[in-house]
């Protein structure tokens, strides 16, 4: 037996420009997995939720391969801090604050983010 996803009203948010826009339904996010979302300038947004229901939204896009993948990254802790790993040359970016754990010069844009 197949079972449909959750599905619900609630949705999630991201702050642009003073804005909150909603980019998707929380039911998308499933803990350890990011979805990508399209902002109204052309950028893309990553987005994440943890095992414990806490969301974190960083740029998509991989500032050393330039690709717009961090989305499809691999997700995990280091000394308790979250992160996901680019799926492209394995940089992990802390999805707090958006600095690149491999290489303290990098960093990536972070979003406010709710659900609601």
């Amino acid at each position: 037996m197949t079972l449909a996803p959750e599905i619900t009203d609630v949705k999630v948010h991201v702050r642009v420009g003073g804005h909150w826009l909603p980019v998707c339904d929380l039911s998308r996010l499933l803990p350890g997995r990011g979805v990508a979302a399209l902002l109204p300038d052309g950028g893309q947004v990553a987005l994440f939720r943890d095992r414990s229901g806490r969301l974190y939204a960083i740029d998509n896009r991989d500032p050393f391969g330039g690709a717009a993948v961090l989305s499809r990254g691999l997700t995990g802790t280091l000394r308790g801090r979250p992160f996901v790993a680019s799926p492209l040359l394995k940089q992990r970016f802390d999805l707090e604050t958006g600095q690149c754990l491999d290489d303290e010069e990098v960093r990536v844009g972070t979003y406010e983010v709710r659900a609601g």
